[in-house]
């Protein structure tokens, strides 16, 4: 079996990544629930926000049992992310699962560590926000899916020849029989 390498590659580029600006808002910006925004833009901030929930702040797990179950339901979820993975043979539709798998795993780091995902880029329009606060897991999570999405809807690959047999009508084998008969 060959290894999916540009899935694994991005999942722990993204990993890294993750990890290092959640690090940079919490401990080097020094931003917490106090002191929870450093305006960047017009139209960005960056803005600590201690998710306890998954997307859209649904499913909180505000005590010890909720959150371990919430770990086990995204490491499920990351595990059979990683077994399409290693099954997956198309390098784009690799690093879209490379994507979601790194997402998942940071987050999921961030549950264990601190008991919720650090949340920190607040993307607005005036008043306006149409997300909400996320981090470049989340990010890359949704990436990730679109990617597979795209693909699954909008491209079709090339079906494979299979080796050594062709059993189409015009085969080689149907070929000779029908040159044989009319001999």
């Amino acid at each position: 079996m060959k290894l999916p390498v540009a899935g694994f590659a991005t999942a722990a580029l993204l990993f890294v990544a993750d990890q290092a600006t959640k690090y940079g808002v919490t401990d080097v910006m020094r931003l917490s629930e106090m002191t929870n925004e450093h305006h960047v833009t017009s139209f960005f901030n960056i803005r600590f926000v201690a998710n306890r929930g998954v997307s859209l702040g649904l499913m909180r797990a505000d005590d010890p049992m909720a959150r371990w179950l919430l770990v086990a339901m995204t490491g499920a979820i990351a595990l059979g992310v990683l077994v399409w993975m290693l099954r997956e043979r198309n390098r784009i539709d690799q690093i879209g699962l490379g994507l979601v798998l790194g997402g998942a795993i940071g987050n999921i780091v961030d549950r264990i560590r601190f008991s919720y995902v650090v949340d920190w880029a607040d993307l607005h329009f005036g008043s306006w926000q149409p997300f909400l606060v996320f981090n470049l897991a989340d990010a890359a999570i949704t990436i990730g899916v679109l990617i597979l999405f795209a693909r699954a809807l909008l491209v079709r690959d090339a079906p494979k020849a299979e080796s050594g047999t062709d059993s189409g009508p015009n085969s080689a084998s149907e070929q000779g029989a029908t040159e044989t008969h009319h001999a």
